[in-house]
């Protein structure tokens, strides 16, 4: 319970303070309601995390900041009568009773309504009145109401909801003509005319009654009516503009190698990261480049500390490894798997017959959550380099010290904007090392190369924890710009004739420009990439219908086998499967082609990270997207497996270089 309470705590100032909810009312009801009341037993834990969660009916709890600020842009009012349309868990009513004088909400699942009420009751909130119903059609026997709130989303705002508000009256309510496009309207009522203001994009569950969406199993009446015939569907042109393959093994590359052409930059998504076959196919492309086009960069989604110990072993470096055990902390099966262990054997081998040290393939990291590993091994190098420097180093670097069990803290206090002094001493720590270059890497440039990147990642890192308390695309941004940066640097490093393979998720290597992320001002690496590199730029993303894949439920939860949800209707997915080919490439840079002009509407496209979440596959797991102008090539498996974990074993010592090092420590 203390636990709990601290948790709540921090949500009002990290969550909801610290993000402009400043309605004394609201965050006071919000300190009032026990979240955790409104949630299934087995994710109590999460009560007070900032994210929706799971309940009956596959329907979410919205998370605490978009309760508290439905609430606050209500401008709830202690006289207040309200109606609350969609009741789910019944949080959002509980949070508005704390305020209001009367609160009544319609929920269309019977056993929602029912589980919702017994609620009120025994939290003995007696002034909340629940109705089984549309609520689409509101609740005319009690209007009107001064607000109106709505937690899901319609093709427009219901007549009848307009009609039972009253004068003075507020109505907030997610609005689009595409379910997964929708945006965030507050309608003001005076003098008998109704104001409507947008307050930006948003993304909720489908509002479906009479007056919304007709049914549930469709977003829309329009997505439930089978398209028109024509005279050739869409799975049949892409089923005739496929390169099938029947195995991994055997796939032919060649026409693949030619279309990426000279490119200096290609980037393998994956559609989740825990599927067998993006890994394996992956690795078959990265041998190809290496050993075909002269590839001599492998850059992966992973951190820069971890991916040394890999890149040690396969080079044969010098460099001096962090101290923490590689790939432990979660989650530790996306890079700790048998398919990445083959993938690290054959580019050893590969190095093994080149003649040049500087002409071998490296292994590197991109990402920045080894913020303490890294300032570890700035410190360890300049110590034995430059001892003035490395000094310093640890003073620059001190004010991070108390964080290092939990540097999202960092970030919550940074955000209060104290900490510039550590900002601006990380920044000068990496421009010192940058510009003393040519006497650092005089005594060995792997190690430099090393020692200045975990400089950059240290400030990189700093802005992004500080980054998180401000809004989450700009943490976003922030981390995939961190990771282009780092892609720039190898490219800079090695030298002009240098190319690199990119292994990331599907929402980091296609281009952000033609999903719904570039309507939240996201970018990622596959648009950066784009923008600098142009055409010299092979962007490459793999998808799946159906079959196994290796995820968690919740960040830090244990690792499971999960059956993958056959792909919802007007998804890419589901276009592909209907083209029957189990296995193929399909190139999307010829944009004359009908198929791939008919590629290019808009549809749902799945994404599944280390978190899935079956039963809210729809809002957790897709997004809008324009398939041809994300990626240049997609490469499909209609039934997947997943991953093969490796378990951490006793290390069998460096010199003797066991098979599985460096996960067999």
């Amino acid at each position: 319970m203390d636990s709990l309470l601290q948790q709540k705590e921090e949500m009002i100032e990290r969550q909801l303070r610290s993000r402009g909810i400043d309605d004394e009312r609201v965050l006071s009801a919000m300190e009032e309601v026990p979240r955790e009341k409104f949630i299934k037993k087995d994710l109590v834990e999460f009560a007070y995390r900032d994210a929706p969660l799971p309940i009956e009916e596959e329907q979410t709890i919205s998370q605490p900041y978009i309760v508290a600020l439905m609430a606050q842009i209500l401008e709830l009012e202690p006289s207040d009568k309200v109606l609350d349309v969609g009741t789910g868990s019944g949080y959002a009513a509980a949070v508005m009773s704390r305020i209001a004088d009367e609160v009544y909400t319609v929920e269309r699942h019977k056993v929602l309504a029912e589980t919702a009420s017994k609620r009120f009751q025994d939290l003995g909130y007696d002034n909340i009145f629940v109705l089984h119903g549309d609520g689409t059609q509101g609740w005319e026997e009690h209007a009107p109401y001064d607000a109106i709130n709505v937690a899901a989303g319609g093709p427009d705002v219901p007549e009848p909801l307009k009609e039972q508000l009253a004068e003075d009256g507020r109505l907030i309510i997610p609005v689009g003509k595409e379910p997964r496009q929708q945006r965030l309207v507050k309608l003001n009522k005076a003098d008998g005319e109704i104001q409507r203001k947008n307050l930006g994009r948003v993304q909720f569950v489908p509002l479906i009654g009479l007056s919304g969406w007709e049914n549930e199993d469709r977003e829309s009446d329009v997505k439930s009516k089978k398209p028109a015939p024509s005279k050739q569907s869409l799975p049949d042109m892409i089923a005739g503009e496929a390169e099938p393959f029947s195995d991994i093994d055997s796939a032919e590359l060649a026409p693949l190698l030619e279309r990426i052409g000279d490119s200096r930059v290609v980037l393998l998504g994956e559609a989740t990261h825990g599927t067998s076959e993006f890994y394996r196919m992956r690795s078959r492309i990265t041998r190809a480049l290496v050993e075909e086009k002269g590839f001599n960069i492998v850059a992966v989604e992973a951190d820069w500390p971890d991916a040394a110990h890999i890149d040690r072993f396969v080079r044969d470096t010098n460099v001096e490894l962090p101290t923490q055990k590689p790939f432990t902390k979660f989650p530790s099966w996306m890079w700790r798997n048998e398919e990445t262990k083959d993938l690290i054997s054959k580019l050893r081998l590969y190095n093994d017959t080149v003649e040049t040290h500087d002409d071998k393939v490296g292994f590197f990291g991109l990402d920045l959550y080894s913020l303490y590993s890294s300032i570890d091994a700035v410190i360890n190098y300049l110590s034995d380099v430059d001892p003035d420097l490395s000094e310093l180093a640890k003073r620059r670097y001190s004010c991070l010290t108390p964080y290092e069990n939990n540097p999202a803290r960092y970030g919550a206090a940074a955000s209060s904007g104290r900490f510039r002094n550590c900002e601006k001493g990380v920044v000068n720590m990496l421009e010192e090392m940058l510009e003393n270059r040519v006497e650092l890497t005089t005594h060995d440039g792997d190690k430099y190369l090393d020692a200045v990147q975990n400089a950059r990642l240290v400030a990189n890192a700093e802005r992004y924890y500080r980054s998180m308390y401000v809004s989450s695309n700009q943490s976003w941004n922030q981390r995939d710009s961190h990771m282009f940066e780092t892609l720039q640097a190898l490219l800079d490093y090695e030298n002009s004739d240098s190319k690199a393979v990119v292994w990331a998720h599907n929402s980091h290597v296609g281009n952000a420009m033609a999903t719904e992320m570039s309507g939240r001002g996201e970018h990622n690496i596959g648009q950066l990439a784009k923008e600098e590199y142009g055409d010299d730029t092979y962007n490459v993303g793999f998808g799946t219908d159906h079959g196994t894949v290796a995820a968690a439920s919740m960040w830090g939860g244990q690792m499971n086998f999960k059956d993958i949800r056959p792909s919802l209707d007007d998804s890419y997915e589901r276009v592909m499967h209907q083209s029957d080919v189990e296995k193929f490439m399909l190139p999307l840079r010829d944009k004359s082609k009908t198929v791939i002009k008919k590629l290019e509407k808009s549809h749902l496209e799945r994404a599944i990270g280390v978190i899935y979440r079956p039963e809210t596959e729809l809002q957790s797991h897709y997004f809008q997207a324009s398939l041809p102008n994300q990626f240049d090539e997609y490469i499909w498996f209609d039934e997947t497996k997943a991953i093969t974990p490796v378990e951490t074993s006793t290390a069998e010592g460096e010199d003797k270089m066991p098979e599985t090092y460096p996960f067999g420590v």
